[in-house]
């Protein structure tokens, strides 16, 4: 565990359910008991920083992560959101390729990489579970590719907007863990550019925004539609 994460840790080698979805926590059959601490971090506080030793994997309860990497000329590129259920921190080396930072008031449960390895290598279900967690980011990193390659801003928005409506659990109305600044980081676009792809899809009557976060889809089918 880093010394960021562990500045953090309040209930140490706690038994806690160890599962892994796409986008959700998995079922009671689906999990496994690990002991790690449970860690609560504050709006834009580190979890772990792109070069240091990668010694745990961690897993959402509340709240979402950002992991990110800074470019050579200044800018941030935000990699992946890692929302409740997701698991992130695995890395095929010792060190993270990434940094990593609470969006908002986070909960998190760290269990060590040794653990994990000790499990897989003695539990089959266990080891099935890190497969899917594996399948899963390689899935949304082609999904995020797919997203990026040939379509315009709105049809980027319009996509990162159903990807995360899904992960939130498929309601139509729900609030965006992350900021415009964020979505711009993730989309490889600039704030006005995704204010403006809001905006536009507004006026289509696509999607409804009562607030900077709180966002309605209005027309999942058109919208869905738009993406194709």
């Amino acid at each position: 565990m880093t010394a960021h994460a562990a500045a953090h840790s309040f209930v140490p080698a706690t038994p806690v359910p160890w599962g892994v979805a796409a986008g959700g926590f998995a079922s009671p059959a689906e999990t496994v008991e690990l002991n790690g601490p449970t860690l609560n971090f504050s709006r834009d506080e580190e979890v772990f920083g792109e070069g240091e030793r990668a010694d745990s994997v961690y897993r959402v309860v509340s709240g979402a992560v950002r992991t990110f990497r800074i470019l050579a000329d200044g800018r941030r590129q935000i990699c992946e959101f890692h929302l409740a259920g997701d698991c992130f921190g695995f890395e095929p080396s010792a060190v993270h390729r990434t940094s990593a930072e609470a969006l908002g008031p986070t909960k998190l449960v760290a269990v060590r990489r040794s653990a994990l390895l000790d499990n897989a290598d003695t539990a089959p279900e266990f080891a099935r579970l890190l497969w899917r967690a594996a399948v899963a980011d390689l899935q949304r990193s082609q999904e995020h590719v797919l997203r990026l390659g040939h379509r315009s801003a709105a049809e980027r928005v319009a996509s990162f907007l159903l990807d995360v409506a899904r992960r939130l659990g498929g309601h139509d109305a729900f609030d965006l863990p992350m900021s415009r600044q964020d979505i711009a980081d993730y989309l490889g676009l600039t704030i006005e550019t995704v204010s403006r792809s809001f905006t536009q899809l507004q006026g289509l009557e696509l999607i409804a925004v009562s607030s900077c976060r709180h966002v309605r889809l209005a027309d999942r089918e058109a919208l869905t539609g738009l993406c194709e």
